[in-house]
């Protein structure tokens, strides 16, 4: 047994010396090895920094600029680990940490494929020329301003100042409604007027009342009106009309100004709009039969 144990603890001297010769005949390699180690993260740093201000000169959207910049500090670092592993004479482990890279990005991929799709999805919307912070735009049921576009989701602020967060992959398979591509919105407001209105003469006077207080609206003939229908108690029309605005909000704001003056213009000229009212005509039996209770209520 003492034997065993001797013949152990020499044989661990013998391991640990020659781990202790190893390193001092590598402390030249170990040493560079750590100093290009510290010059790849300081370099991958102000890579990063240079790339960006450069991408700051073109089109790409934010999220797209951060991207690159981050995917050039990160390749950076990794040539500096595989000069590290040729300092170190560690080609073999090169072959093994590749191979198992493949594995658990292999694996990574399978566990992470909403994300990832978030991510590919971000990318795109990030080539769109179309889409961009600022822009005011209707997707998936939601309405806003584009505020951000990150690689997980875009971020919509609607008209109460509330944030949207939608993921990227929806906002991709889904279509996109940008209110902000052109330098104009159109305005379209319906409303009706009593059957005893002089129709030419209400059209005349509306189209006159949008004409004098919009400035898109330079002409009579930029100005649709349309006789849409007979209602139950009202002659319903449709008013179509551009104003110089990307935002759906002005757009909210242009209607009910117009609601508000062409009020205004009907009543100065007794055009009455109808709320809705119900006539019931009655069997002439049944109004004996009313009148007769009325007069025995009386007495």
């Amino acid at each position: 047994m003492k034997e065993q144990l001797i013949n152990a603890w020499n044989k661990m001297m013998e391991k640990l010396e020659s781990w202790l010769d190893s390193i001092v005949v590598n402390l030249p390699n170990l040493i560079i090895a750590i100093l290009v180690f510290i010059i790849a993260i300081i370099a991958s740093k102000y890579i990063s920094k240079l790339v960006l201000k450069l991408l700051e000169r073109s089109r790409l959207q934010r999220a797209m600029k951060k991207l690159i910049s981050k995917l050039v500090s990160i390749l950076v670092i990794l040539i500096g680990l595989f000069l590290i592993l040729g300092i170190l004479n560690l080609s073999k482990a090169l072959n093994t940490i590749l191979a198992g890279a493949g594995v658990a990005g292999l694996a990574v991929g399978l566990a992470l494929q909403g994300a990832l799709a978030n991510t590919y999805s971000g990318i795109i919307l990030s080539y769109i020329k179309n889409l961009k912070f600022g822009d005011w735009i209707e997707t998936n049921d939601y309405e806003g301003e584009v505020v951000d576009i990150s690689l997980r989701a875009l971020t919509l602020k609607q008209v109460d100042n509330n944030l949207v967060y939608i993921p990227n992959k929806l906002v991709v398979e889904n279509p996109i409604k940008n209110y902000s591509t052109t330098a104009q919105s159109r305005v379209i407001l319906e409303c009706g007027v009593g059957y005893e209105s002089d129709l030419r003469f209400v059209k005349k006077l509306t189209i006159q009342t949008v004409v004098e207080n919009f400035e898109a609206v330079e002409k009579k003939d930029d100005v649709l009106f349309l006789w849409r229908g007979f209602g139950d108690s009202a002659i319903n029309y449709e008013l179509r009309f551009w104003i110089n605005s990307t935002s759906a909000l002005e757009v909210a704001k242009a209607k009910s100004e117009t609601m508000m003056l062409l009020k205004e213009a009907y009543d100065d000229n007794n055009i009455n709009i109808p709320f809705p009212i119900r006539t019931l005509d009655l069997p002439e039996e049944l109004k004996s039969l009313l009148e007769t209770h009325e007069r025995a209520s009386e007495k």
